[in-house]
C-alpha cells in the first residue's frame, strides 16, 4: 500500500518520503516540513493514532490524512479526535486520495486554487496553464516546477530548494537539470523578445516575477 501511494503521488510530480514504522515516521514529521502526511493506523512500533497525537502535541499543524481498513463511524471519530484532518477507508481509488491531499494542502496554506502572476494563470485543480488567452501545454514536471515558482512568486529559490521540491533528490552541483527545465518553461510561457517571468539571480537561484511590473 505504501509503495502504491508513493508511486501515485510521485507520478503527480510530488516528492515523497516513506517511513516503514510509526517511530521513524514520527521522527521524520518532527524533523522536516511536509505539505501533507498520509498515515496508516496499523503501524509497527507506534500505531497511527499515537503518532498523530504525538505530532499534534509538538504544535505542528501539518495536514494528516488517515488511511485505514477500519470503516466504523467510531474508528473515524477516534482518528479525527486524535488530530487527523481527514479519514479515508480502504480500499480507495487513487484519484480520490490525490484529490483529498490537494484539498488538504489548499486548506492548510490558504493558497488559492487558481494562481495569478501578471497575465500568467495556473489552475491547481485542473493543472491548466494560460498566458493571457493563450493555453500552455505542460509536462508533469514542468507543471510541478511552475506551480512551485508561482506559489512562491517574488521569493528567490535556490537550485537545491527547487531540486528537493520538484525532483525529491539531493542536488548535484554538477547537474543542470533545474536550468534545463527553467529554459523549457521560459520557452513556453514567455513572449519572444520580451522580459522573462523566471529571472535568474546570480549566485543564488531563480525568482518568478511579473516582467511587466518590473518594467514599470
Amino acid at each position: 500500500m505504501a509503495a502504491f501511494i508513493t508511486r501515485a503521488v510521485t507520478e503527480e510530480s510530488g516528492a515523497v518520503d516513506w517511513a516503514r514504522d510509526g517511530e521513524a515516521g514520527l521522527e521524520m514529521m518532527k524533523t522536516y516540513e511536509y505539505d501533507a502526511i498520509v498515515l496508516d493506523l496499523m503501524l509497527p512500533k507506534i500505531d497511527g493514532l499515537a503518532v498523530c497525537r504525538a505530532l499534534r502535541a509538538t504544535g505542528k499543524r501539518t495536514p494528516v490524512l488517515i488511511v485505514s481498513a477500519r470503516d466504523m463511524v467510531a474508528d473515524r471519530v477516534r482518528g479525527l479526535d486524535a488530530g487527523a484532518d481527514d479519514y479515508l477507508t480502504k480500499p480507495f481509488a487513487v484519484e480520490e486520495l490525490l484529490a483529498r491531499l490537494r484539498a488538504l494542502e489548499r486548506r492548510h496554506d490558504h493558497a488559492p486554487a487558481v494562481l495569478h502572476v501578471g497575465d500568467l494563470r495556473l489552475d491547481a485543480a485542473t493543472r491548466a496553464a494560460q498566458r493571457g488567452a493563450r493555453s500552455i501545454a505542460l509536462t508533469a514536471r514542468e507543471y510541478a516546477l511552475l506551480e512551485y515558482l508561482m506559489r512562491r512568486a517574488g521569493t528567490i529559490l535556490t537550485r537545491t530548494m527547487i531540486a528537493d521540491r520538484v525532483w525529491n533528490c539531493a542536488f548535484d552541483p554538477g547537474s543542470n537539470i533545474v536550468d534545463v527545465y527553467v529554459k523549457h518553461l521560459r520557452d513556453k510561457i514567455d513572449d519572444p523578445g520580451k522580459p522573462t517571468f523566471i529571472q535568474a539571480v546570480r549566485g543564488a537561484g531563480y525568482v518568478l516575477r511579473d516582467p511587466q511590473a518590473a518594467e514599470s
